[in-house]
């Protein structure tokens, strides 16, 4: 391996940069409903409704203590609710609200002008690649974590 790499202050640079970019492009968007940190957990809920806080973690990458008082936002500006689960009481679970729901295409506008803007002048071969690499990087990460 080489002595020295910058794949690790990259990425770290590329978070931080991508965040203010999105931040900045959901305000050309009007969206003042969310941030780009609460769109990430509005985005798996999406896809992935009433779920726990444990699986609502590990779709994010986002620690529980993180994650909670995110939530507490998210369900004081009416976007989340907290249900028991009928099968285990003292689970709960992660349900959006009908409002929450008819956010998801002024998110979907944002994320799609955002992956535009990341992959401006690559191929999709780059693309494939590049994201192969970067599954590679975070099962690395993963297995060190666990």
């Amino acid at each position: 391996m080489a002595d020295k790499t910058n794949g690790g202050f990259l990425i770290s640079m590329i978070k931080q940069i991508q965040g203010r970019v999105f931040e900045k492009l959901l305000a050309e968007h009007g969206i003042s409903e969310f941030n780009g940190a609460q769109g990430r957990i509005l985005f798996v809920l999406w896809e992935h409704d009433n779920i726990t806080i444990s699986e609502l973690a590990a779709k994010t990458g986002l620690a529980k203590t993180t994650l909670t008082s995110m939530l507490d936002r998210l369900e004081k500006m009416g976007h989340i609710q907290r249900t028991s689960s009928p099968h285990d009481r003292r689970a709960l679970k992660i349900v959006l609200t009908p409002e929450a729901r008819g956010l998801k295409s002024q998110y979907d506008a944002v994320s799609a002008e955002m992956t535009e803007i990341f992959y401006d002048g690559f191929s999709d071969e780059e693309i494939f690649t590049f994201e192969t690499y970067l599954g590679k990087v975070l099962e690395n990460l993963l297995k060190k974590e666990n």
